[in-house]
Order: structure tokens, then sequence, then C-alpha cells
């Protein structure tokens, strides 16, 4: 429903989206869209950076956590437990708290305002979840499958790239969502650690809301909606991988 608010407000004509009582029978424009465009033209540049940092972060994150998840399943000693309970204890510090020490650090090595950094911390961010994500799966895989590989002449790397991770493909989709919905949407670390060539969408609606010419509601509902449409689609395409990563490992056969 609200949703559809944001959707609907944004080809209202600018002066009937806050009528009350609501109207719900109007003439569609685009109004919006060309203002948007006319007065922000920044923000379409804003959603190349998003979508640069979100695939980057995205592809990184699965990546790593995928081959994380495939030691903590297959092999087992005191250090891979500690690390493990590391790895959960750091992903419950509130981000706010581990972005102050990073600034004066990303300073220093030169990585402000660029979009290495944001792929760096959005992946860092979520690393440890994706790890248990990818370890729930790939303890449901058995053994038997890999010491065949290696019985047949495979190599780890062989066997991890033909074998494992195929079979858990639907961990590493439902990681990949859960790092793209947060990277898409993210606001904190873009606004600390950018200030120009960065920039992402959500910073210039920020921009939008506290514009001092005042707030062109419109224009606002518009850039929401564009923002939006792409997440909701990618999300609706991908829900039943999603569900099936938030349920993996919760019943043991």
């Amino acid at each position: 429903f609200p949703i559809g608010l944001v959707v609907m407000a944004s080809v209202k004509p600018a002066v009937t989206i806050f009528e009350v009582p609501p109207r719900l029978t109007f003439h569609p424009t685009l109004a919006n869209y060309v203002e948007l465009y006319r007065r922000w033209p920044e923000f379409f540049g804003t959603l190349r950076n998003s979508l640069l940092i979100t695939l980057g972060a995205t592809g990184l994150t699965v990546i790593v956590s995928s081959a994380a998840g495939y030691v903590y399943s297959r092999f087992r000693s005191r250090a891979l437990t500690a690390s493990a309970f590391f790895m959960v204890g750091i992903r419950m510090f509130p981000p706010i708290v581990i972005t102050l020490p990073l600034f004066p650090a990303a300073n220093m090595l030169g990585l402000m305002d660029t979009h290495l950094l944001l792929i760096l911390l959005y992946a860092t961010f979520f690393v440890s979840l994706c790890t248990w994500v990818m370890r729930a799966f790939i303890d449901q895989i058995p053994r038997e499958m890999e010491e065949a590989a290696s019985v047949d002449g495979a190599s780890l790397t062989q066997t991890l790239v033909r074998v494992t991770l195929p079979l858990a493909a639907p961990g590493m989709i439902a990681s990949a969502v859960f790092v793209f919905v947060f990277s898409w949407n993210e606001f904190l670390f873009a606004f600390i650690f950018t200030t120009t060539r960065a920039k992402t969408a959500p910073l210039i609606l920020s921009e939008m809301l506290g514009a001092v010419t005042g707030v062109d509601w419109g224009a606002v509902f518009a850039a929401a909606t564009i923002q939006l449409v792409p997440i909701l689609i990618f999300v609706l395409l991908v829900q039943r991988h999603l569900i099936i990563g938030l349920t993996a490992g919760s019943i043991k056969e």
C-alpha cells in the first residue's frame, strides 16, 4: 500500500498529491519526472554510482562468503569456531560505531569518495551474515559427492567450482539479495564517505527533502519511484530463493 501510494503520487499533478480526501481518479502525468530531470539531473548519475557499487559489493560478498562458508562447513578447529563467533560479534556493532574510526583511515589511504571504499564497506558489513547462510547450504550437501569427485581426480578447486557451488547456488542467490538490497538503499556510509564522485541515489533524495527552495514533492516521489522499481522487480524475481535462504538449516533431515 505505501509503495502504491508513492508510485501513484509520482504521476499525479503536484498540486493534488496531498489533497484531503485523496483523489483516486485523476489524469496521470509525467510532469514530475520531467521536473526531476530538469532540477535534479545529477540524480541519474548517482543511480549509475549506486548500480556499480551495489554490483561490486554483491559480487565480492558472494565470492568471499562462499569460500568462507565452505571452510566453516567442512573443517573444524577451535580457531575456526572462535573466528565464527568473532564475526557474529562484530556484526552486532551499530554501523556508526565502526564508521567514525574508519574515517581518518580511509582519508589516509586516499579512498575517500571512491566506489571502491563503499564496495569494501558494504561487503565487509554483510560477509558475516552471508557466510552463515552459505555454511547452512553447504552443510546440506553430502560430503560423499565431493569425495567421489576427488576419487575421479578432481582438485579441491575443481570440486568446489563444479560440484559444491552449483548445488549451493540458491544460497548464493539468497546472499546476493541481502547485499543487493542493503547496498542499493544504504545511506550512512555513503553520506559520511562520499562527496561528489561516488555519491549514491539515497543522498540525492535526502538533498531533495532538505532543499532551501522548498520540497518539490512531485519530483521527490518520481525519484523515489525510479529508485524503488529496479530493486522491487529484482526482489520479486528471486523471492523464492530469498525464502529458502532465510530458512536454510532450520530443518535437519
